[in-house]
């Protein structure tokens, strides 16, 4: 087997690109592995959290608290600070996830609400990697992915073997997101600039594999899915700079290979690239929904996007801002919060699943409804955002899980604490606390006019609802959303007085002609429901 070198720079600047060190006041918090020029005290415990020196354990190792809310409930693993990241679900319901901290899979058994972690030999003492893909084959085998190492690996459900295959490195390679899809295994290169196809079939080192360079030089390979047509979609771009979003004609590309017998072709010749909106800076999350339309998360703002693939138009959605235990804000230096969309996937209802992480949420929308809940994860670690008064004590309930990994199975997500240590789970099918409704979901406004539009807030509940408040977000600036009501920051939603709100929608005389989606609902502790209004600037 080949030896395991460990490319720990890039694990540090692939952390920090992804936006996964970042918290919304700007605070960057060191990444384990880089020397401050100390010998940080380690007291040995015998567990996962032996890998961080004793002042960065709470920071990422947790609680390991299991908390729960309503729609959400949190299961604690056995095991300290094991870092848990990629998540799937199998045939049978059954929950697996890749632990970073261990080089370990887990499995949860939802009906008996316990954990196997499975041993893996083939790990190098004290290594860690971000395991950021994961998928489930026909045949019982996981297939996931591992940056530290450059590696492939494979665990067999059946007799619980692992078995390592060597990622086709090519400089600075970083496999990320993988899905089996019939009889190739598609992983994108995120620093390696490219989309890879590997047999599942072979096994060892020396494997056979295909590569689709991005159209971007010097850039990133994002995530990719794959529509009704065997076309794969994926994103390629520069930091902060914007990119292009790629159509691959994947049974074009197939067949040149075959054709040809050759292992490596231009990608230029099988892609359709579309320039991504200047407002789309980050797409990391791809899917294709139910209606054949591409939607895209955004990790540096708080918007996703649909691309129409026949009109070729792109669509900005916000989500609510965040909760201000999330980010905490106890400097006062957080003066624009965001939401962070990272991964989106669909559900079996044509939904559209993405979690936010820095709002610390798994959110649903409901591309025919235009209907969006958020539902906020109830464990928080205060070492991720602004949570120190200055007295030295975080304080309680604030913070972010880091969620950045989440499976649909059925009405039920699965997702993965990263600094809690703990696994996760939204259950879709419970009643809705609020409903929105809306006077008109369109509206039509030349630049520098305005035109005024009502909504009413009801309790779905059983019961009086205490500490609500309103959301109203829009994408742009030159659209302003104006409470023309007099109501507090907060206020009591009675089960039989439902509340109606009056807004003012002003347009800026140098608004840009064009589509806009304005977000209009209510906000609880533990759960939003929204609305959005299409406002076409004439």
């Amino acid at each position: 087997m080949r030896k395991f070198v460990k490319k720990q720079t890039k694990g540090i600047f692939a952390f920090i690109f992804l936006g996964g060190i970042m918290v919304t006041s700007g605070v960057v918090i060191a990444f384990p592995g880089i020397d401050p020029g100390t010998n940080p005290e380690i007291t040995v415990t015998g567990t996962p959290a032996d890998n961080f020196p004793d002042e960065q354990r709470a920071q990422f190792c947790g609680s390991s608290n299991a908390k729960s809310t309503d729609y959400i409930r949190e299961f604690s693993i056995p095991t300290l600070c094991t870092n848990p990241l990629a998540i799937v679900t199998d045939y049978d319901g059954n929950v697996w996830f890749t632990e970073t901290n261990t080089g370990k899979i887990a499995k949860f058994d939802p009906n008996t609400e316990t954990f196997t972690e499975y041993d893996n030999s083939l790990w190098p003492p004290g290594g860690r990697s971000m395991m950021w893909g994961i998928d489930y084959a026909p045949d019982g085998s996981l297939w996931y992915t591992d940056e530290s190492f450059d590696s492939v690996w494979k665990f067999s459900t059946l007799d619980e073997t692992y078995d390592r295959l060597a990622y086709p490195s090519e400089g600075n390679s970083l496999p990320q997101k993988l899905l089996i899809d019939g009889s190739q295994i598609i992983i994108n290169d995120f620093t390696g600039n490219k989309l890879t196809f590997l047999d599942p079939s072979q096994s060892g080192e020396e494997i056979q594999y295909l590569s689709v360079p991005s159209p971007i030089d010097n850039s990133v390979t994002a995530d990719f899915a794959i529509d009704a047509n065997d076309n794969v979609w994926y994103t390629n771009w520069l930091y902060q700079q914007g990119g292009v979003l790629v159509k691959l004609d994947k049974t074009g590309y197939d067949e040149a290979v075959r054709n040809g017998g050759v292992q490596f072709l231009p990608g230029k010749d099988f892609t359709e690239v579309y320039q991504l909106p200047v407002t789309l800076l980050t797409p990391n999350g791809v899917v294709v929904g139910d209606d054949g339309k591409i939607w895209l998360a955004d990790t540096t703002s708080s918007s996703f996007f649909s691309f129409d693939p026949i009109s070729a138009e792109f669509i900005q959605y916000v989500t609510a801002d965040p909760l201000q235990s999330t980010y905490g804000n106890q400097t006062g230096v957080v003066k624009t919060p965001i939401s962070r969309p990272y991964w989106i996937e669909s559900d079996e209802q044509g939904r559209i699943v993405f979690n936010e992480q820095t709002a610390n949420n798994i959110s649903v929308m409901d591309p025919i409804s235009q209907t969006l809940v958020e539902y906020n994860v109830p464990s928080k670690n205060p070492y991720w955002a602004d949570c120190d008064p200055g007295t030295g004590t975080m304080i309680d309930d604030c913070g972010v899980a880091q969620i950045f990994d989440f499976t649909v199975d059925g009405n039920k997500i699965w997702f993965t604490e990263w600094v809690e240590n703990n696994i996760g789970v939204v259950d879709t099918t419970v009643p809705l606390p609020i409903e929105i409704q809306l006077e008109s979901n369109s509206l039509m406004i030349t630049p520098g006019n305005s035109k005024e539009l009502d909504f009413v807030v009801s309790s779905q509940a059983q019961k009086d609802l205490s500490d609500v408040s309103l959301i109203l977000a829009s994408t742009h600036d030159f659209v302003n959303i104006v409470l023309l009501n007099d109501y507090p920051e907060s206020f009591q939603l009675d089960t039989d007085a439902p509340r109606p709100i009056s807004v003012m929608i002003e347009i800026s005389e140098d608004a840009i002609p064009g589509k806009y989606k304005v977000l209009l609902g209510a906000q609880l502790s533990d759960i939003a429901v929204s609305k959005y209004v299409t406002v076409t600037i004439e």
